[in-house]
């Protein structure tokens, strides 16, 4: 499974790529090309078959979530 997560510090903005086993990568990036690599990796809306965190935490869907079992 990959993770991408946008990373920020005081001066400036960075694209973190997590892989199980490898170290991670971490390197600048504007908005820009943070959401291209959203894009080609997948990560950037709800894609069928294709598990992400649209997919996992529904992000984007209104409804509400259902309770969870007791």
């Amino acid at each position: 499974m990959i993770v991408i997560r946008r990373l920020t510090d005081r001066r400036r903005a960075y694209t973190g790529i997590f892989l199980p086993g490898e170290p991670p990568r971490i390197f600048p990036t504007s908005d820009a090309e943070h959401g291209r690599i959203l894009e080609i990796y997948k990560q950037d809306r709800p894609h069928e078959g294709i598990v992400n965190d649209f997919s996992e935490f529904a992000l984007g869907d209104d409804r509400p979530l259902p309770r969870p079992p007791r």
